[in-house]
């Protein structure tokens, strides 16, 4: 065996992976038998019997040239003649009648590729001249097995960009159609869509959409194989990203219209599945006015399956609405959300507006702490907005055309931005002088009101000589007439959809059926909504002048609760947020035209206060993303989903909540509130478990005033749920305080050592994880909240069962003091230092007298405290532990001797009159008896003489 070659050494192994272990008591015989067909003495150069076995008779010879060619490259890469001799024994070997040797040949092609790619100064085309076309041809083979590891290999060389342009277009793509034109073979076709949809996403935008776009356009409607439809619609949001914007908008839409409407479940259920990243390529008006009704249609979908994946969905594809431009948060590149800093000056008034503003989105809320100036938002794309005729046409659709799923829910956006911004002009330029006299910031750089919607100029109560004249206003005026003296379209919608309800109701018992009288339900509450404000506010026009006089004298106050409630985007400032008694009087909000702007008279504003029964159907209204994926969103917490759809559907809503919250922004979540507080009472503890893991991040989507006021409650009881939820609070313990005020956040040092005590004693990465998040959290208390409180936490987890609990928390002890030192609470630190002498180096326990030695090296490595104070105060005490009995105590002096404090500057000085007694202590203890405490004691003093004597040299 002298003369085998190194690559062959492995044959034992190799043979292993072909089964022989399982073939019994002859196992030991056949390997024999296959070892010796390889002779070792036969006077051949390595390079006659690389081609001797490569074509031996014996296949298990063949598999292992195959699959050791790598390191046959390596070995004959240095001479071109021997190179070419191999790369021609590959060619003839990819030609091997046996499959199992083609796909040992192709598992080997990518590593060989990269070696050649390293190499290619040496041989610049053998990759392409030689190895490629073995690829190529491999993805027509006969045989299954070498198919699938040609397509493998060939992806694993496109994501490696080791295959050129032309070969791309002229050699792989042409195959690739041909395998998946009409009149191919199934399994061919099967193969080659699904290779097609991979390779897209590696391929450039040009390459994909000329050659192979069309051909998956017409493999989408594919009749005959429901397989390759099927790949096609889970591949659909690849393809999508693949060309873009203007391919997917002008060819794959109507396809994915066609998928998504398909007969087989399956399909619709590809579609729903990857509906957020077709949604994302979309533009926001394909995004809303079609690709919405599409997705309420798979929602309310006759298959639980379809309804169970599309409501999985849901939360994602409701991220797509999302701005981050106008939210006021983006994520840094740790992945963390943070608070866009506002570009606006701090020094300026937030009252004075930007000429950079023009129509502001509906979303464009200022997502800033109430302690921060307004920033300024830059204008947004038309087709970002919402315009005011919406939802007023998003509701008159779903009740009219609600059987027939029309897809037309939405308006094009911008359609009344100028009438509404006309009647504004108007209904303020009555008393203009007076206006711009009280606010201040409104003088003649004022742009004109087409181009700023300025939003308390637009709630304050209309003048009566007026307020007749907005086109708007007259066709509510003329539609509240006629709302309570005869049916209205609401009306009839209602009586509709009631009939069909009666009709539902003997097949009550299908859960398809149960799924669309939900729907139908929904659509009934939001018709009879409608036709009953409509009622409302006739009676409300009657009786309103004590309420308008009610009005007037608290005008600002009604104000700013109009712009909470109503769900056009604000920029708010520090007023709109919660602080109105002091700057309420002088804060412009800057608003888009949304339907609750049209309704934005003073007869709206009677109605949201008199009309309790409604409120908390208003509450849900908004206009960032469409109204019914929202109404099912919030459904989602409804016990009937759960028996419906999925068991788990409450838990993929707590999932993406926080995305849909930082869709919506701040300003909406009222919509969100009443669904958060269901999912946080939720009995499943995976559902709690969701919430708390995330909910550092909502907060810093709502900001401080919300947080304080709705997730602080729900903060607070799940550091009582069960350790499963807690463990996700506790996690991000440090991001969730630091959010709050300096007052709420000093409620909780009390509620911290609860976090100590666990439902399971053995649950020691709780502690652990405690421990870590309190070396955070020191930053957030001031030295006397330290010292009061989470000096007792930290002592306690010093004493834990556990040793790695007890070794992150002396970290945390030498963070306190550091903390004390720092804020020059020396006496406080000198109380501390003393009670870790009584309680450490004193301690009955060698573990104990260890992590003195631990901390004592911790300090001098941090230097967290001053030098002159640590060696009055812990220095006699660390040295006299040389005497300690127990040789690991020793060991540790040793260290923290040696390699931390003699290599401070400190104790190198001369004449430092504490450093003969650290030398003495040294000396002692390289004349331990322990050989390691010896050794720890002496390994850097040979080091340290060897310097020393340098230096005198020198």
């Amino acid at each position: 065996m002298a003369g085998i070659p190194l690559y062959f050494v492995d044959l034992q192994d190799d043979l292993d992976d072909f089964g022989f272990e399982d073939y019994g008591p002859d196992c030991d015989s056949m390997r024999i038998t296959a070892f010796l067909d390889i002779p070792g003495q036969d006077n051949l150069t390595p390079l006659a019997r690389l081609e001797k076995y490569a074509f031996s008779d014996n296949v298990f010879n063949r598999q292992i040239i195959a699959r050791g060619l790598l390191d046959v490259f390596r070995d004959f890469s240095n001479n071109e003649e021997d190179f070419l001799t191999v790369m021609e024994i590959v060619v003839r070997l990819s030609e091997d009648a046996e499959p199992t040797v083609r796909t040992e040949l192709m598992e080997q092609i990518p590593p060989i590729a990269i070696f050649l790619q390293e190499s290619r100064p040496k041989f610049p085309t053998a990759f392409f001249e030689y190895l490629m076309p073995i690829v190529v041809r491999y993805l027509t083979d006969v045989n299954n097995q070498v198919r699938k590891a040609g397509q493998e290999a060939l992806l694993i060389l496109l994501e490696q960009d080791l295959v050129a342009q032309s070969d791309i277009e002229n050699k792989v793509c042409p195959i690739l159609l041909d395998l998946s034109a009409p009149d191919s073979d199934d399994e061919y076709k099967v193969e080659a869509v699904n290779i097609i949809c991979k390779m897209a996403s590696m391929l450039s935008r040009t390459t994909v959409e000329h050659m192979l776009l069309p051909r998956f356009c017409e493999l989408c409607s594919d009749g005959k194989l429901f397989q390759v439809r099927k790949i096609c619609a889970a591949n659909f949001g690849d393809i999508c990203n693949a060309v873009g914007q203007e391919a997917t908008e002008r060819l794959l839409i109507p396809k994915f219209f066609e998928l998504c409407s398909d007969s087989v479940w399956g399909m619709r259920k590809a579609c729903a599945e990857c509906f957020m990243a077709v949604s994302y390529t979309t533009s926001p008006e394909v995004r809303r006015s079609k690709l919405s009704p599409l997705f309420i249609s798979l929602i309310s979908d006759t298959c639980r399956w379809v309804r169970q994946a599309a409501f999985q969905s849901l939360g994602p594809f409701i991220s797509t609405f999302a701005n981050p431009s106008s939210a006021g948060l983006y994520i840094r590149e740790d992945g963390t959300l943070s608070i866009r800093p506002p570009a606006q000056d701090v020094n300026s008034n937030p009252c004075q507006p930007s000429n950079n503003i023009t129509v502001m989105s509906s979303s464009a809320n200022a997502a800033l702490s109430s302690s921060e100036q307004p920033m300024e938002i830059k204008p947004e794309s038309s087709t970002e907005g919402t315009s005011a005729e919406v939802h007023t046409k998003l509701s008159e659709d779903l009740n009219k055309n609600l059987l027939e799923q029309s897809s037309d829910c939405c308006a094009s956006p911008g359609e009344d931005v100028s009438g509404l911004c006309q009647g504004d002009k108007a209904a303020a330029g009555g008393s203009e002088g007076t206006k711009e006299s009280s606010v201040p910031g409104l003088g003649s750089g004022l742009p004109p009101a087409e181009d700023v919607f300025n939003t308390f100029l637009y709630w304050r109560p209309p003048l009566p000589d007026i307020s007749q004249d907005l086109e708007l206003l007259q066709f509510k005026a003329d539609k509240h007439s006629d709302g309570c003296s005869g049916p209205c379209n609401n009306c009839v919608a209602s009586n509709e959809i009631k009939k069909v309800l009666e009709s539902l109701q003997e097949h009550i018992d299908d859960p398809d059926v149960q799924a669309q009288v939900q729907v139908l339900s929904a659509a009934l509450r939001a018709a009879q909504f409608d036709s009953v404000g409509d009622c409302d506010t006739k009676k409300m026009e009657e009786s309103g002048d004590h309420l308008q006089n009610k009005m007037i004298l608290d005008e600002t106050v009604v104000s700013d609760a109009a712009c909470k409630q109503v769900q056009g985007d604000t920029l708010s400032s520090p007023a709109s947020q919660g602080d109105i008694s002091d700057q309420s009087s002088t804060s412009v909000l800057k608003s888009t035209d949304s339907e609750e702007q049209h309704r934005g008279t003073s007869v709206f504003l009677r109605k949201e206060q008199e009309n309790p029964p409604f409120e908390d159907d208003k509450s849900k209204l908004q206009d960032i993303i469409p109204q019914p994926l929202l109404d099912q969103y919030l459904s989602m917490t409804d016990p009937a989903r759960a028996q419906t759809v999925d068991t788990e559907i409450a838990k993929h809503c707590a999932y993406s909540l926080p995305g849909v919250a930082l869709t919506l922004g701040r300003q909406n979540w009222h919509c969100l509130k009443d669904t958060y507080e269901t999912l946080a009472s939720d009995v499943q503890w995976k559902v709690r478990r969701t919430l708390a893991f995330s909910i550092h991040e909502l907060a810093v989507i709502l900001g401080d005033q919300l947080t304080a006021a709705d997730l602080v409650p729900i903060f607070n009881g799940f550091l009582k749920d069960l350790d499963e939820v807690r463990i996700g609070v506790l996690k991000h313990l440090y991001d969730f305080l630091k959010l709050l005020h300096a007052d709420k956040r000093r409620e909780y040092l009390y509620q911290l050592q609860e976090f100590v005590v666990t439902d399971n004693s053995r649950n020691w990465r709780f502690r652990y994880e405690l421990a870590e998040q309190l070396i955070l959290i020191l930053e957030l208390y001031n030295p006397n909240d330290v010292y009061d409180y989470l000096r007792h936490i930290a002592l306690t987890l010093c004493s834990d069962k556990v040793s790695e609990v007890r070794w992150i928390s002396f970290k945390l002890v030498v963070a306190i003091l550091q903390k004390f030192y720092a804020n020059s609470a020396n006496a406080l630190g000198l109380n501390f230092i003393n009670e870790l002498v009584v309680r450490f180096r004193h301690c009955s326990k060698w573990v104990g007298r260890q992590a003195f030695a631990f901390i004592c090296q911790a300090v001098v490595e941090e230097e967290c405290m001053p030098v002159d104070q640590f060696v009055e105060h812990l220095l006699p005490s660390l040295l006299s532990l040389a005497s300690d009995p127990v040789p690991n105590v020793r060991v540790l002096l040793a260290k923290a001797l040696r390699q931390t404090l003699l290599e401070k500057a400190y104790f190198k000085s001369v004449g430092n009159p504490h450093l003969e007694a650290a030398e003495e202590t040294i000396l002692a203890l390289q004349s331990d008896r322990d050989q390691d405490v010896s050794f720890f004691a002496t390994i850097k003093l040979k080091q340290d003489n060897r310097d020393n004597i340098t230096i005198e040299k020198q």
